[in-house]
């Protein structure tokens, strides 16, 4: 079985957003069989570290995923979760965009966001209302008080068949992008991360960033080279 890293992007200000974001990714990690590891900034990110540095870090770590997900819930999208959305598009790295907020926000009818982070391609969208299914999964609550009584218990397990499920749609999201040919190939996919080098003022060496392109360029020409195996 053929195995793909793939950047996990998404907010990482508190303890509810760490904590789902372990969460879902071992989930996706245990519901593929191992066939998709998840990257995750939250694990070697350091606020000791430059803000320059912590950038740098998670771009290089994005580029070198053979896939991505990006969490695109809020009211508005994390700016830093769009930024990697970008750039993932420009360096044809197949995404899964995820959103399990309820709320109708943007300023187009298809996708509650804005439109020019929409209709980029090797894209799929995966979008459920995260309340409503968590309500409607696992046994119903019989206490006669459910604004009063809480049974921490059923909580538990409809948390944990929700993430389940959204693991699920993930993994088979990413299963259709692996399906899809690469739009950058060749001497096109050599200039573009070449030009990459310079684009993003990388705080670190100059020898350092071109050993790591190298290695990116190397990954995803087998990548591209190999038939994908189930």
């Amino acid at each position: 079985m053929q195995k793909f890293d793939f950047y996990f992007a998404g907010e990482l200000f508190d303890a509810k957003h760490l904590l789902g974001n372990a969460w879902l990714a071992n989930e996706i990690l245990k519901n593929s069989e191992g066939r998709f590891i998840p990257v995750m900034p939250q694990e070697f990110e350091s606020q000791a570290q430059h803000p320059h540095e912590i950038r740098d870090q998670d771009i290089l770590a994005l580029l070198e995923c053979d896939l991505a997900v990006f969490h695109f819930d809020g009211s508005d999208i994390d700016s830093g979760t769009l930024s990697e959305f970008m750039i993932a598009k420009f360096a044809d790295i197949p995404s899964v965009i995820l959103r399990s907020d309820f709320r109708a926000k943007g300023d187009q009818v298809d996708f509650p966001w804005n439109l020019m982070a929409s209709f980029y391609p090797r894209t799929e969208i995966v979008m459920l209302d995260a309340i409503r299914t968590y309500k409607f999964t696992g046994p119903k609550k019989t206490a006669t008080a459910p604004h009063i009584l809480t049974d921490p218990a059923l909580a538990l397990d409809r948390a944990s068949k929700l993430t389940s499920l959204i693991s699920h749609k993930v993994i088979h999201a990413f299963e259709r992008l692996l399906k899809t040919d690469p739009l950058l190939t060749g001497n096109d996919q050599d200039a573009v991360f070449r030009w990459m080098e310079n684009l993003f003022a990388f705080k670190r060496s100059k020898t350092d960033v071109r050993a790591i392109m190298n290695r990116v360029i190397e990954r995803k020409s087998k990548l591209h080279r190999d038939p994908i195996q189930g």
